[in-house]
């Protein structure tokens, strides 16, 4: 098992940078597939960036391609978001998850077996 703890979210204006952390503790987060979702009221959880540790894959959403960018530090069990360009449509909670399967990268949440807390943006005009 992994527990995941998100911070490092905040209030910027369009246009800001921010970075998001998901610290892991229990099992290595390299032996999981990571990523960040986000999600807004009424609305389903959206993954923005995943990577899949064994096979050397990454993974971005259109809406963020050229801005966010996924990374980890393995020494730190920490997973990084480093978002900039930021725009109020990324207005959301942003989550880490953890999923089990590291044969592929998931797009849906609902294939994902942990998850944090949630970390809340929110980019003002």
């Amino acid at each position: 098992q992994v527990q995941l703890v998100e911070s490092g979210g905040g209030a910027v204006h369009t246009g800001g940078s921010l970075r998001l952390s998901c610290t892991a503790s229990g099992r290595a987060f390299t032996t999981y597939t990571m990523a960040w979702f986000r999600q807004t009221p009424g609305k389903q959880r959206v993954c923005v960036a995943a990577l899949n540790w064994s096979r050397g894959e990454t993974y971005y959403d259109d809406s963020v391609k050229g801005r966010f960018t996924i990374s980890g530090d393995v020494a730190k069990n920490t997973l990084w978001l480093q978002m900039s360009s930021l725009k109020p449509e990324d207005t959301a909670n942003y989550y880490c998850a953890a999923d089990e399967n590291t044969a592929y990268i998931n797009l849906d949440f609902l294939e994902y077996d942990y998850w944090g807390q949630g970390t809340q943006l929110t980019v003002s005009s």
